[in-house]
């Protein structure tokens, strides 16, 4: 999965419109043909939105490494707010009178996606999800988290983050403002996930500035830095987190400790949410970007779940393992040959993994992006609380690369069997080929080359998981286990997310649910079953995207018979960029089409 968007939940909602909208240079900037009128104010739209979205986005621009509003935090006022939902309403309808036919066919699907993304954020809007502006995974509490995304190589560099501190008590009051609203509302989270905040506050509260992680960047500098400049950079940081940044957080922590957790709901579906069936409804298809019901939804995944458990027997048989299925996912959670002992081994296998997949992946691709990548550790302080592992993607400029973060908590909760499958998921050739090759697209929207769909991205990355087979990585059957259990993690998923919130579940069913059926550790079930209580629907899209793109697979092998190429097929999901579903089946129908009439060795 992406790694969650520091303060995601504030942002995205209140922006309304989602990163793959916002997520646009100047498309003046490309080389383009002649234009007509509809063609010309199409590309005006996008340049509008791009910087539009830069400016009341700032840290959208920072992820981007666009640096101009790197000194600042989103407006979260509700005046604000209000102000960039209107804003979306205007340009749905600057795009809707754009006269769609008069666009070649490349800027129809451009114009389509565009649309698309902005219908749904307006159909968003009524749901109010800015009242929840925080999570168990993300939020004002640890905002320092977008250090990780900054450059750091000059003073100014420095100032703008120095600038953002002395901000941030004015961020975190209308978090506060937002919070009390949803109470009034009755629009908050389940308390069970709430509960998990306050130790993430009192992180933030520390006597000593320079041991708090918003101090972190001026533990060291650059030569670009001057000697004597450092000294005072520093000194303002730890003026400013002891008399600003320390007393916020700890009156935020009073303030949700006593005023907001205990008026947090009990109940954890989304159905309980104001309009709650509605939203459900809603989410689930704005993820997969299908119309499926949740019933329809819960249906496939009872059908994947019977698969996958079937394919697990075989492997049980193949290891020689006499238990039940049960014993032997309770065999490969504890065994201790499956873990390593310290977070430093774990690293350095991970990187070994990455090592042993980059020479493999010609077997499965034609092209290869040239935007690099690394590993990282997920940082400490959030570590307990997410998941196994996320994709950050690198700067649209090369600036920075993509980094896969591995969490290295608990190591003996983290089985070696799933590090492959892991691996090729969240870096190559999952989310790191997905997002690196969409950058290189030519000739393209920037918003279409660094645009993301769930069902598409997320899609993709499940699918990528079963090119280990294809790539020959998958020789030890353990590791092959570890694939099984990965594709079982997203089919239970369609149970327990449309379980939990469309029929009634409770959280210790989903719980014991996952557990019956997967291998995984209950520190992960654990975080994965809270993660699809706070984000609704989201999970859903994995499993949908990865069904298509393997329903695709064989019907072009099935047609193209000798003329399919793996290779070629892989590289033509990956050059649409991503769209939703529809519009990636309609390429590869194209993409078939055009290969039976090529003439043959072509």
């Amino acid at each position: 999965m992406l790694r969650p968007v520091l303060l995601a939940a504030a942002i995205a909602a209140s922006l309304s419109v989602s990163p793959g909208v916002h997520a646009q240079a100047p498309a003046a900037a490309l080389a383009q043909p002649a234009r007509n009128a509809a063609t010309t104010e199409l590309y005006r739209l996008f340049d509008d939105e791009w910087e539009r979205g830069m400016r009341e986005s700032p840290e959208e621009a920072s992820y981007r490494g666009d640096k101009r509003y790197n000194d600042r935090w989103t407006d979260m006022s509700t005046a604000a707010i209000q102000s960039r939902m209107d804003a979306d309403r205007k340009a749905l309808q600057r795009a809707r009178s754009i006269d769609r036919k008069a666009l070649s066919a490349s800027d129809q699907l451009h114009y389509d996606v565009f649309v698309w993304d902005l219908e749904k954020a307006v159909e968003r809007q009524k749901f109010r999800e800015y009242l929840r502006p925080v999570s168990q995974r993300g939020g004002i509490q640890n905002a320092e988290g977008i250090t990780e995304l900054l450059p750091f190589a000059t003073t100014k560099d420095y100032r703008d983050w120095l600038a953002r501190m002395n901000a941030l008590p004015v961020a975190i009051e209308q978090t506060q403002a937002l919070m009390r609203e949803g109470v009034a509302a009755g629009n908050t989270p389940p308390r069970v996930l709430m509960e998990r905040v306050p130790a993430q506050i009192q992180a933030q509260i520390v006597d000593d500035p320079a041991l708090s992680p918003f101090y972190k960047p001026f533990t060291r500098f650059p030569d670009a830095v001057p000697e004597s400049e450092r000294a005072a950079l520093q000194g303002e940081a730890r003026q400013v987190i002891a008399t600003k940044i320390v007393p916020a957080y700890r009156q935020f922590g009073e303030f949700f400790a006593k005023e907001y957790l205990p008026r947090t709901r009990t109940s954890i579906a989304a159905i309980d949410l104001p309009d709650g069936k509605a939203y459900y409804d809603f989410v689930a298809g704005y993820f997969t970007t299908t119309d499926l019901t949740a019933d329809q939804i819960h249906q496939i995944g009872l059908k994947e779940v019977a698969r996958i458990r079937a394919e697990m027997e075989k492997i049980k048989v193949e290891v020689g393992f006499k238990g039940s299925l049960a014993e032997f996912f309770q065999y490969l959670r504890t065994d201790p040959k499956f873990f390593y002992k310290t977070p430093e081994e774990l690293f350095t296998a991970y990187e070994a993994i990455s090592k042993r997949i980059d020479p493999q992946l010609v077997k499965a691709f034609k092209t290869i992006p040239r935007l690099p990548y690394g590993v990282r550790a997920i940082p400490d302080n959030i570590a307990p609380d997410t998941t196994t592992a996320y994709y950050q993607p690198g700067a649209v400029d090369g600036t920075r690369a993509g980094f896969y973060y591995v969490n290295l908590y608990k190591p003996e909760v983290r089985p070696k069997w799933e590090m492959m499958a892991l691996s090729l998921h969240e870096a190559v050739p999952g989310h790191h080929f997905q997002f690196a090759r969409g950058m290189e697209l030519p000739d393209v929207p920037m918003f279409r080359r660094v645009g993301y769909f769930v069902a598409y991205g997320e899609g993709w990355g499940l699918y990528a998981e079963r090119l280990g087979s294809d790539m020959g990585l998958y020789d030890d059957p353990y590791d092959r286990m570890g694939q099984l259990a990965y594709d079982m993690w997203r089919a239970v998923r369609l149970v327990v997310d449309t379980g939990m919130h469309s029929k009634g579940w409770s959280r210790d069913r989903a719980i014991e649910y996952f557990m019956d059926n997967s291998p995984k550790t209950r520190q992960d079930v654990v975080n994965e079953i809270d993660r699809y209580i706070g984000w609704p629907g989201q999970a859903l899209a994995y499993k949908i995207g990865q069904l298509k793109i393997s329903e695709l697979r064989e019907k072009a092998a099935k047609q193209l018979g000798d003329r399919f190429d793996l290779r070629e097929f892989n590289d033509a999901v990956l050059e649409t960029g991503s769209v939703p579903l529809k519009a990636l089946e309609a390429h590869i129908d194209a993409w078939i089409a055009a290969r039976q009439q090529a003439p043959s060795g072509a």
